[in-house]
């Protein structure tokens, strides 16, 4: 464990998406990597992320005062859109 620590973990080069259950949703992980060991590209997808796109769809034909509800019963962190 200290050496992994100390020297760093250096994977082959390559990339790859890892999703995982999450309460909220799926939670992604993209890595690209260049063979050093940091990450060439690391992307997290956060659940509320793409949560929030489907608001369009569950909002049509409903009243504006609605969309309070709506919002709220899928649980979006705007903390976690805002990135």
């Amino acid at each position: 464990h200290f050496k992994l620590v100390t020297e760093g973990f250096k994977p082959e080069p390559g990339e790859v998406y890892f999703g995982h259950e999450n309460p909220k949703g799926e939670l992604g992980f993209y890595i690209r990597s260049d063979g050093s060991a940091h990450p060439y590209r690391l992307h997290v997808r956060g659940p509320s992320f793409v949560n929030i796109f489907a608001t369009d769809h569950m909002s049509r034909g409903h009243l504006i005062s609605d969309l309070v509800t709506i919002i709220g019963s899928i649980d979006i962190v705007l903390g976690e859109v805002d990135r």
